[in-house]
């Protein structure tokens, strides 16, 4: 049976904390890059953060250079220039609204250049201080998220989980934003909504690995037979199956919105969405399993009932002149979730005898051929 079809079966037996030292490679590399992008190049932000013009209108078959050489005539050099849909032209500059003239120049230039009217160009004012409102409101959203989902996993589970949780969710913020800052993908509201969304998949995903493993923590049959490390790969093999399945189906919708309605349809608020959407999906899926699973068992690990477990158990895996982890096979074995044998069956194997047979076997005198003569029958009476 190959990997595909145990993980079909929910049958796989990975061996996560072995995975664990090369995935933290992986994040630290991947946070790395994430921090770089951001510190060197820096995100960019839509309008309504920073207030500003943007004009947009339909430009087939004119390049950026004629678009910028317009620009510069009418003293908006540094505007920035972007084709977003295929043919859609999008230019923005750091003008106020207050500034009619400048804003009616830029207009007619464009207009000029695609041979159009000038009511077919589109243009957006935002001030930079209703801008810095939405700003500030965002990060206090976050804020008051974070702090939140640490209340309540500390109350429902423990510290240390809601540690490793929000240390998952930062990962895949860093990594998502840093994405966004290598390729200058542009942060609207719209992208800010979908970091939310990643935050609460990625909570989720981690938290139902921690509620398997509280699971497993409660059981008899692994209580001080396993250490927290092993219970937790028990947990995540379990759920590996559900984390797959789910993000399958989630990814599935996403990229049919970031094929048929950006680059079909051209909405372009659609691909600002499904973009960080994506991202965020399926690196929420890699750190519930990698980053959070990983630190918890770390914090765990750190207890003074889990350092004697440990020691009893490499003891005894030394007396027997075995690992740590064949110990533990060994005791947890059937012990696997969701893996509830079914109630044994009486079957008569060839050279076997039920309890029945035995008994009557029994009775059996031990001379003779070994076969009871028939009970003759009593005559009835006329």
């Amino acid at each position: 049976m190959n990997w595909a079809q145990r993980l079909w079966r929910n049958q796989t037996k990975l061996q996560f904390p072995e995975l664990w030292k090369k995935a933290l490679v992986v994040s630290a590399a991947c946070v790395l890059i994430g921090i770089v992008a951001l510190l060197v190049r820096g995100v960019n932000l839509g309008i309504e953060f920073e207030g500003g013009t943007v004009w947009e209108t339909t430009a087939p078959n004119i390049s950026t250079a004629e678009v910028r050489d317009v620009l510069r005539d009418v003293g908006q050099a540094g505007a920035k220039i972007q084709f977003v849909g295929g043919d859609v032209l999008r230019v923005r500059a750091e003008l106020d609204s207050t500034d009619a003239n400048s804003v009616a120049s830029v207009s007619a230039a464009l207009a000029a250049l695609t041979a159009q009217s000038i009511d077919d160009i589109s243009f957006n004012s935002i001030s930079a201080s209703w801008g810095g409102e939405i700003t500030s409101k965002a990060i206090r959203a976050l804020i008051v998220f974070f702090v939140v989902v640490a209340i309540y996993i500390t109350i429902g589970l423990e510290w240390r989980m809601a540690v490793a949780a929000l240390l998952a969710v930062a990962h895949d913020i860093i990594i998502t934003v840093g994405i966004y800052a290598l390729f200058q993908f542009e942060i609207t509201p719209a992208t800010v909504i979908a970091f939310l969304t990643i935050m609460g998949y990625s909570l989720y995903d981690t938290l139902v690995v921690f509620d398997k493993n509280r699971d497993y923590q409660r059981r008899s049959a692994l209580i001080g037979k396993a250490t927290y490390t092993r219970i937790m790969n028990m947990a995540l093999n379990t759920v590996l199956l559900r984390s797959v399945n789910t993000t399958i189906t989630s990814v599935l919708p996403v990229l049919a919105m970031l094929i048929i309605g950006s680059a079909v349809l051209g909405a372009v608020t659609l691909a600002e969405f499904a973009v960080a959407l994506l991202i965020g999906l399926l690196v929420g899926t890699y750190s519930s399993l990698f980053v959070a699973s990983p630190v918890a068992a770390y914090l765990k690990e750190r207890q003074p009932e889990q350092l004697e477990l440990r020691e009893k158990l490499e003891a005894r895996a030394q007396s027997r002149g075995t690992t740590v982890h064949e110990v533990e096979e060994e005791a947890t074995a059937g012990s696997a979730a969701g893996a509830t044998a079914p109630a044994p069956r009486l079957q008569r194997a060839a050279g076997t005898r039920s309890p029945v047979s035995s008994t009557r076997t029994a009775r059996r005198p031990a001379s003779g051929g070994g076969a009871i003569p028939p009970r003759p029958r009593k005559r009835k009476r006329r």
